[in-house]
């Protein structure tokens, strides 16, 4: 049997709730008067509410948790290696939590959840609590950092969920991410396409930066000719003291390396920090790419 009707089966018995995958997006509804909303990137919008700091203690089993806020192909694989050989930073592959629902299996669970005060989107909220607390207490480390670059997409849910979350940004050239993810698949997207896809991301994390305040910024390219200088900046914005082990990683199996989850060639699997490529010269960004380039300080 399944995890996903193990769990339901448990859950039905007890709640009368199911989870189940996200379903493909669609228009938003507009939640209930009073609360906020996933937004467009996870289909119709759950209500909920963003919990006050006096009940974190009984609404939230994680502190602190960390994304790395990103688009594709950005060297967040990269980044998240050297934070997990931290003693104290827990960062899996990616989690993709956010494609999590719960929904009611019947009126009266519904009707039974809300006079708890709980809608849908607050019981989704407490089981993407629970699967990472989970994963961080089965590490034994203090703090999950989570590397999905889709989270662009629902960053201020994410905030709503964790008042207390700690983002970072990582940004990479424009023209180095279409790049790298055409070459990802080359036969899948050719490099226009690429561009264009990639794009989506780049725009997401962009409005990310737009609408959240006191996080910590860093470069792809800064992060490998000078990996120790931004992992220090980093462990200071994290509260966390700089260990050396962090700049050699280690090799890593496939167990700790999955495709489809983030990077899984060789040049990751090193275990060290390797050379990024050399920066594209401005003749060679293409028009769609040139605001992006501008905004992120890589072109006039």
């Amino acid at each position: 049997m399944s995890l996903m009707r193990s769990l339901n089966r448990a859950l039905t018995a007890t709640t009368g709730l199911q989870v189940r995958k996200a379903t493909p997006a669609a228009p938003a509804a507009l939640p209930k008067s009073g609360a906020t909303s996933a937004g467009p990137a996870q289909g119709p919008a759950a209500a909920y509410r963003c919990p006050a700091p006096e009940d974190l203690r009984t609404d939230r089993l994680l502190r602190q948790p960390v994304f790395i806020m990103s688009p594709v192909r950005s060297g967040s694989t990269l980044l998240r290696m050297l934070l997990n050989a931290h003693s104290r930073l827990h960062s899996p592959h990616e989690l993709h939590i956010r494609r999590l629902e719960v929904g009611y299996g019947s009126k009266l669970s519904q009707k039974a959840m809300t006079a708890l005060d709980l809608e849908r989107g607050d019981l989704e909220h407490l089981l993407w609590d629970r699967v990472l607390h989970r994963e961080l207490v089965k590490s034994g480390k203090d703090f999950i950092v989570d590397k999905t670059p889709s989270n662009a997409f629902v960053y201020q849910r994410l905030r709503d969920c964790w008042p207390d979350a700690r983002f970072v940004f990582l940004l990479r050239h424009p023209v180095s991410i279409a790049r790298s993810w055409h070459e990802g698949d080359p036969d899948k997207r050719t490099y226009e396409e690429a561009a264009a896809d990639a794009l989506r991301y780049m725009k997401a994390v962009e409005k990310a930066r737009g609408g959240l305040t006191g996080f910590h910024t860093l470069r792809y390219e800064d992060l490998t000719q000078g990996p120790q200088a931004e992992l220090r900046r980093m462990c200071a914005f994290l509260d966390v003291d700089f260990e050396p082990m962090m700049l050699d990683y280690g090799k890593r199996d496939d167990s700790q390396v999955v495709k489809g989850l983030g990077d899984w060639r060789d040049k990751i699997r090193s275990g060290t920090v390797q050379a990024g490529r050399a920066l594209p010269r401005e003749e060679e960004i293409p028009e769609i790419l040139r605001p992006m380039c501008a905004a992120w300080g890589y072109s006039s």
